[in-house]
């Protein structure tokens, strides 16, 4: 039988024990020994987790000690730990905690026989660590049978609770597969990409549907396809608290940067989105009287509806004379506080109060007419960052207002032109007579012709001498097929064409850029006349500056620098390029090659060569192995910030004969 005994180990009680008797030693008589094989230190978190396991289970491992001995060959009453050295170290970090006493009696084993050098590192040796997915579904047990969640879990083993949860992820895999991963069919990297679900049937559809392409990315990729990333525009929009409250899963990837993990059921997002946009519809409508709202996930660019825009009305004498005081204390407060680097509280608050009053009275400036918004209606969409976005004023074709089409016996031409009904009948003088007939009588119509060719000859001659009026009658001549219906109310025969964007780039007209044009077209749609006839005087009154912005932006309208094969339009493209130039166009602004504009749809060697250009020779070696899907995903983390653009995006930078840059020639010239 094993003696077992509890001493504070005098020195001649030391010497009368026997090996392999059971001690319970004082821990502050415990010492590291200097005959420890391991000379590498524990890591600190492996005492944590000792602290954690015996304070939870207590000491399951008996320590093995052998008696310090003095330069005499005496016992000092102390022992040297041989095996259990970290156990030792986590009882010393629990009484530094308070848990235990300094005192406490250590349960240990004597060995006075075997070599302490070789007993320890036996202990270190001849061991062999469970299995790790021996490990994950023993956790998952623990989970399941006790009812134990992360937290308490992580306590019992002295690890984080965010381990524990991977371990219990890993634990919930398919049996299938981790089998398939016990017997090395499977890495841990991979199992850890499958761990991304808990869905066994879609885990073990994806492992069987895998090719030799079998990285972890290209599981998580596929594993998550039918899901809709956290980052996704519909995500953002309907928040994932509304979400999960609605029933949904959002799928979390554990083992890493998720970036708010997966919303799994995209059928349910979407239906929340729309119910949103309801919503906010029903809002709209209800507050300015639209005949219709309709909600668009994206914007149905193919509406085929005209579109009016609010125009400038006068305020209100209430709202003028509160804008006037509104601006008034506004300037005021700014001069009394002009200087200041920090305002106090309450003029903050009141600057913050007279922006908002100021700027609701300004809203007031432009409105819709009554007539437009009884026929009207408002799309409400969702936009590019996640946010509603809402588009007034579009008519329907049944919804147009009647145009008349009899004056008083006259016909009324689709440009409001009011034509005798003579003029269209007699091609030549009919009277035998020419000096007989009635003088109110129409002039014929070849006449008329005949004298109107003159008069286009003097026009064409005067208006080439006078340049001013010749851009004043260009801007008018676009502005009104920019922004009216119809638009023929210029007598100038320029024409204005704009090709749609989106059948050749999906998503264009919904990016930062489009919106920013929409918003500049808006701003200008609001400043016309409602009435087309009053165009001239409006364009003929701006100053010279207001006068080319109207012009730059109806003349932008109608670029067109698309690339299709079948159309060789060579002399088009050279000046794509130099007009690129000529604006120092820069696309980093609008652009950016991600796996979806870009990378996902170029060969190898184009990202490769993409990665050396942006930045450096290294990273692309360093990328050069992977599969096509994961070093796309790669690049364009590499890519991000750095302003690389393929080269048919990039801008020449012009120079001039005496190699100064036209840009700057140009600049120095207006100075």
């Amino acid at each position: 039988m094993t003696n077992i005994i509890e001493t504070t180990t005098t020195v001649s009680e030391a010497s009368a024990i026997e090996n392999g008797a059971v001690l319970f030693v004082p821990l502050n008589k415990l010492k590291k020994s200097p005959r420890n094989a391991r000379k590498t230190p524990h890591s600190e978190a492996h005492i944590e987790a000792l602290a954690a396991s015996i304070a939870a289970k207590g000491m399951l491992q008996n320590l093995v000690v052998e008696p310090e001995m003095n330069a005499d060959g005496e016992p000092t009453g102390s022992y040297f730990v041989t095996i259990g050295e970290g156990r030792r170290l986590a009882q010393m970090l629990r009484v530094k905690r308070k848990q235990i006493k300094k005192t406490e009696a250590i349960r240990c084993v004597l060995d006075t026989e075997n070599d302490a050098t070789e007993i320890s590192l036996d202990e270190n040796v001849t061991r062999e660590a469970m299995h790790p997915a021996d490990q994950f579904e023993r956790f998952r047990e623990l989970a399941d049978n006790r009812g134990w969640g992360a937290e308490e879990i992580a306590a019992r083993f002295g690890v984080s609770a965010h381990v524990v949860r991977q371990r219990l992820r890993l634990g919930a895999v398919s049996p299938k597969l981790m089998q398939v991963y016990r017997d090395g069919g499977l890495s841990l990297d991979q199992l850890m990409a499958f761990a991304i679900t808990e869905d066994h049937d879609r885990q073990e559809q994806v492992y069987e549907t895998l090719s030799w392409n079998r990285e972890p990315s290209t599981i998580r990729r596929d594993l998550t396809k039918l899901n809709v990333a956290a980052t996704d525009r519909r995500a953002i929009f309907v928040g994932a608290d509304a979400y999960a409250e609605a029933g949904g899963t959002i799928i979390r990837d554990l083992f890493t940067e998720d970036r708010g993990g997966y919303f799994e059921d995209a059928a349910l997002l979407d239906r929340l989105v729309i119910d949103k946009l309801e919503g906010i519809a029903a809002r709209v409508q209800a507050a300015e009287g639209w005949k219709w709202a309709s909600v668009h996930i994206d914007f149905p660019h193919a509406h085929g509806m005209r579109r009016s825009y609010p125009h400038p009305v006068d305020l209100s004498e209430e709202d003028a004379a509160a804008y006037g005081a509104a601006q008034e204390e506004y300037n005021r407060l700014s001069s009394e506080y002009e200087g200041y680097e920090e305002l106090p509280d309450e003029a903050d608050r009141r600057f913050a109060e007279l922006e908002g009053e100021i700027e609701r009275i300004d809203a007031k400036r432009h409105a819709y007419d009554v007539a437009e918004i009884a026929r009207g209606g408002v799309f409400v969409i969702l936009n590019h960052d996640g946010t509603a976005r809402i588009e007034r004023g579009f008519i329907r074709a049944e919804d147009e207002a009647p145009r008349p089409e009899d004056v008083e016996g006259a016909t009324v031409t689709e440009d409001g032109e009011i034509v005798g009904e003579g003029d269209a009948e007699d091609a030549e003088p009919q009277p035998e007579d020419e000096d007989a007939g009635d003088a109110g009588k129409p002039l014929s119509e070849l006449l008329i012709r005949d004298l109107t060719a003159h008069r286009t000859l003097g026009l064409r001659l005067a208006l080439g001498e006078q340049p001013d009026m010749a851009l004043v009658a260009v801007v008018h001549a676009l502005a009104a097929q920019t922004f009216y219906r119809g638009g023929e109310a210029s007598c100038l025969e320029i024409r204005l064409t704009s090709t749609s964007l989106a059948s050749h780039a999906d998503g264009v007209e919904d990016t930062p850029a489009a919106k920013a044009l929409a918003d500049r077209h808006a701003g200008w749609a609001s400043d016309m006349p409602r009435d087309v006839s009053d165009l001239w005087a409006f364009v003929a009154g701006l100053d010279h500056a207001s006068l080319m912005a109207l012009l730059a932006h109806c003349v932008s309208l109608t670029v067109n620098a698309i690339r299709i094969p079948w159309e060789q339009k060579p002399n088009a493209r050279a000046t794509v390029e130099k007009l690129a130039s000529a604006v120092a166009l820069d696309m980093t602004a609008h652009w950016t090659p991600t796996v979806q504009t870009y990378l996902g749809r170029v060969t190898k060697a184009h990202i490769l060569a993409a990665v050396r250009e942006g930045v450096g020779d290294e990273a692309a070696e360093r990328i050069s192995c992977l599969k096509k899907p994961d070093m796309a995903q790669a690049t364009e983390q590499l890519l991000a910030g750095t302003g690389w653009l393929p080269s048919v995006l990039r801008t020449a930078r012009p120079v001039s004969r005496d190699g100064e840059s036209e840009v700057e020639a140009i600049a120095q010239a207006a100075e």
